[in-house]
C-alpha cells in the first residue's frame, strides 16, 4: 500500500506543481507562436501518458497485491495488447512529431521581403552588422579578422564599403517587419538565443547558419548564448530592443558604416601631449597616477581602452552614479575634450608614456590569486597583458588600491549598471564570483607579481 500511496501523490503533486508553477514560458514577442503550440501539444501528450501509467501502475500493485490464497496466472504473450500498444504509441509519436515538423519547413522558408542582419559572436560579446545603401553585406573572411576589423570585412569587396557595424550587444530592429538574422561566429561554438522570440540557433566556426521572426511588440529582449562557450559563458549577455520604424531609423542613421570607420584619422600623440597637461594634475606628468588625488597610472594602458573610457565618461555611461564620486569628478574633466579628435589624439599620447615601477600596497597570497585570476584571464590575458579584440584592459602594472577601488564598484552596481555599458555589465558578473575581501587582495597580490 506504500507503494500505491507514493504513485498516486506522485502524480497528484506533479499536476499541483504544473498549475501553480511559477515558471512559465516569456511573453511571446514573436510571430512564433506556432512553438508555442507544438511545445503545448507535446505537454499534453507526455502529460497525459505520464498520468495514466502512473494511475495504472498503482492500480495494478493494489489489485494485483499478494494474497496467499490466490497464484498469479503466467502469460508471455498476449498479441492484441501488443498491437494496441504499438498502436497507441505511433499515434502519440506522431502527433508530437509532426506539428514540430510543420513549424520547422516554415523556420526555415524566409520571406522573400525580409530584412537581413549578421550577429557576429565572439568569447563574450555580441557584434551586429546591417546591409548599407546596396542592401548587400560584403564579403568577410577570417584571413582579415584584427582589432582593427574585428567583423573580418574584405578590403577588396567594395559591397562591404557601406556596411553599417554595430559594435554593441544591443540590437536594434523595426517592429513588424520580418527580419532575416545571419549567424556567424568568431571563434568557438556559441548559441544565439531569444526567449521571448522563441528563436535560437547554433553558431558554427567557418558556417553561416540563420534564424528568421518578425517582432510583435516594442520593447527589450534578451539575447544569450546558449552553448557552454568558455569561462565567462554566462556574462555574454546582449539585447535585441524592438522599435517603432521612426526611432529604429534613427538609432540606424547614427551608426558607422565600415568605409566611415577606415576614414577616421588615428589620434596624433604631439597634439595630444597639450590636451594632457589639464590630466597630468591629477595623474602626474608621465601618467604614474597619484593615490592622494585617486587617480589611477594611465601609462601602460592602450589608446582604444583611453579613448572608451573617456567617451563613456563624456556620454555619462561612466562616472553618473550618485555613489561614484571620483567618477563623477572625472566626468567634467572629459568634457574638456570638446571633440573626437582631441579623445583620439590624448589617447594615443597616453598610450605613448613610459612605463614605471608600481608600489605593492596590498599583501595577500598569490598562489590563491592565480586560481581566481583564471576567470580574468579568459579576457585580459594569461599575463593580465589586455586585450583590445575584447575590449579588456591590461590589469599587470596597474595599482593594486585602483583596482580593488573599481572592484569594489562592479560588486556594488556602482559601476557596470548602466544599460549602455554591456562590458561593465559582464564584469558586475565576474567581480561576484569573488566570495570575499581576501579573495580579492589574493587577486591583486598575483597581479602585483606579473
Amino acid at each position: 500500500m506504500k507503494l500505491v500511496v507514493v504513485l498516486v501523490l506522485l502524480v497528484v503533486g506533479s499536476l499541483l506543481f504544473h498549475w501553480w508553477s511559477p515558471w512559465w514560458f516569456t511573453p511571446l514577442a514573436s510571430n512564433w507562436g506556432t512553438v508555442d503550440t507544438t511545445v503545448d501539444i507535446t505537454l499534453y501528450i507526455t502529460g497525459f501518458v505520464f498520468v495514466a501509467v502512473n494511475l495504472f501502475l498503482a492500480y495494478a500493485v493494489y489489485r494485483y497485491r499478494h494474497k496467499s490464497s490466490r497464484r498469479a496466472k503466467y502469460e508471455p504473450e498476449n498479441k492484441s495488447l501488443e498491437i494496441w500498444l504499438t498502436g497507441l504509441t505511433t499515434v502519440g509519436v506522431v502527433a508530437m512529431l509532426a506539428p514540430g515538423l510543420a513549424v520547422w519547413a516554415d523556420f526555415t522558408r524566409v520571406p522573400d521581403e525580409a530584412d537581413v542582419v549578421e550577429v557576429l559572436g565572439e568569447q563574450w560579446q555580441w557584434s551586429y552588422r546591417f546591409p548599407g545603401e546596396d542592401m548587400q553585406l560584403g564579403e568577410v573572411d577570417s584571413r582579415f579578422t584584427s582589432p582593427d576589423n574585428p567583423f573580418g570585412i574584405s578590403p577588396n569587396d567594395p559591397a562591404g564599403a557601406d556596411d553599417i557595424l554595430v559594435r554593441s550587444a544591443d540590437l536594434h530592429l523595426p517592429l513588424d517587419r520580418p527580419v532575416k538574422v545571419l549567424l556567424r561566429s568568431r571563434d568557438v561554438l556559441h548559441n544565439f538565443a531569444v526567449p521571448q522570440f522563441r528563436v535560437k540557433m547554433d553558431m558554427v566556426p567557418g558556417s553561416v547558419s540563420y534564424v528568421w521572426f518578425t517582432p510583435t511588440r516594442t520593447g527589450r529582449f534578451d539575447v544569450m548564448c546558449m552553448e557552454l562557450c568558455g569561462i565567462a559563458h554566462y556574462a555574454m549577455r546582449g539585447a535585441v530592443i524592438v522599435d517603432e520604424q521612426e526611432q529604429f531609423d534613427s538609432w540606424l542613421a547614427q551608426q558607422s558604416t565600415w568605409s566611415e570607420l577606415q576614414g577616421v584619422p588615428k589620434g596624433d600623440p604631439v597634439a595630444g601631449e597639450a590636451q594632457y597637461a589639464v590630466c597630468a594634475s591629477c595623474h602626474g606628468a608621465q601618467g604614474e597616477g597619484n593615490k592622494a588625488m585617486n587617480a589611477p597610472r594611465l601609462a601602460g594602458l592602450s589608446a582604444a581602452y583611453i579613448k572608451r573610457q573617456l567617451e563613456y565618461y563624456q556620454q555619462g555611461i561612466r562616472g553618473a552614479h550618485e555613489d561614484d564620486t571620483y567618477g563623477q569628478q572625472m566626468a567634467p574633466m572629459a568634457n574638456v575634450l570638446t571633440s573626437e579628435a582631441s579623445v583620439r589624439d590624448v589617447s594615443a599620447y597616453i598610450a605613448n608614456l613610459p612605463e614605471q615601477e608600481v608600489e605593492a600596497t596590498i599583501s595577500g597570497n598569490p598562489r590563491r590569486g592565480a586560481s581566481h585570476f583564471n576567470s580574468c584571464g579568459a579576457c585580459h590575458g594569461a599575463r593580465a597583458q589586455g586585450n583590445d579584440a575584447l575590449q579588456a584592459p591590461r590589469l599587470a602594472g596597474q595599482q593594486d588600491w585602483y583596482l580593488k577601488q573599481q572592484l569594489a564598484n562592479f560588486r556594488q552596481g556602482i559601476r557596470g549598471t548602466h544599460e549602455q555599458d554591456s562590458l561593465g555589465h559582464q564584469m558586475v558578473m565576474m567581480s561576484r564570483s569573488l566570495q570575499n575581501e581576501k579573495s580579492i587582495d589574493d587577486l591583486l597580490s598575483y597581479l602585483n607579481s606579473l
